[in-house]
């Protein structure tokens, strides 16, 4: 007795290239789904009232925006500069030879790190209660410049800190063999080669203190020294519309936007250079 059964022919495999074309085309089409329910969905007319108002956009920045956003960047300017400073000082002490040096910096470090932004806004607006008669100079910008520059620079000492690490400890030998002072070493070679390492991360440090600018808002100022966010909300709450806050949230990303592709563009250019 003959076998007259066959076997089926081994079903054809797919290429790598055509299954990710197949997944490609997947994720479009689940794409499209979701817009287009979301565009059958959505109350457009109460979206464009809620947030896109034109005669409330017109509004937002005719009347005062434009301060706003210089407080905002003025802010931010003095707590960047206070954060730098005060960082590259805290990452030298966290580098010493002497241990009391360390361990100030790593407390410092790490009591900043660990508390949120918010509440040294508001330790640093009841400061006048706890110390009667005290000021900062330059109010509200000095308590904003100390209360965020102490902040970021906790986050900045361990930027620095790794940066100076990356220096090859060989330049610093040759230095030093020249007969050049360990300060002046530090100063003329580490830190220089240092900073040139971390000038990406440290944009992306100015970029948080942007947005960290907002908590300003709880140290109560008045209508001259609002930022961007104390700015819209006031609006949004005397109109009850978001349009302000989307205006505002639009100049935030003028600032940021910029920055990010400052960082992208630095950052490609340290790759290339390895």
């Amino acid at each position: 007795m003959s076998d007259t059964t066959t076997e089926a022919p081994p079903k054809k495999k797919l290429s790598p290239r055509r299954r990710a074309q197949r997944i490609r085309w997947v994720q479009y089409a689940v794409l499209a789904v979701v817009a287009l329910v979301v565009a059958l969905v959505a109350d457009w007319g109460q979206i464009q009232q809620q947030f896109f108002r034109s005669d409330l956009i017109k509004t937002t920045l005719t009347e005062g925006v434009g301060g706003a956003l210089r407080n905002t960047v003025v802010y931010t300017a003095g707590a960047f500069v206070i954060g730098l400073l005060l960082g590259t000082v805290l990452a030298l002490m966290r580098l010493s030879s002497v241990a009391p040096y360390r361990w100030i910096a790593t407390v410092w470090i790490e009591f900043f790190r660990g508390l949120p932004a918010i509440i040294v806004f508001i330790a640093f607006g009841l400061m006048s209660l706890a110390f009667e008669g005290f000021v900062i100079p330059y109010d509200p910008y000095g308590t904003v410049w100390v209360a965020l520059g102490l902040v970021a620079s906790a986050y900045m000492a361990e930027t620095i800190r790794a940066g100076i690490q990356a220096v090859p400890p060989g330049q610093v030998e040759a230095a030093r063999s020249l007969g050049m002072p360990s300060g002046v070493a530090t100063r003329k070679i580490v830190l220089p080669q240092a900073f040139r390492v971390i000038t990406p991360p440290l944009t992306n440090e100015l970029i948080l203190l942007v947005k960290d600018s907002s908590l300003v808002y709880v140290l109560g100022l008045s209508a001259s020294g609002y930022e961007l966010t104390k700015y819209g909300r006031q609006l949004s709450s005397d109109n009850a519309s978001l349009t302000p806050l989307v205006v505002a949230g639009f100049c935030y990303l003028i600032i940021t936007l910029p920055l990010s592709i400052v960082v992208r563009r630095m950052e490609a250019r340290q790759k290339k250079e390895r």
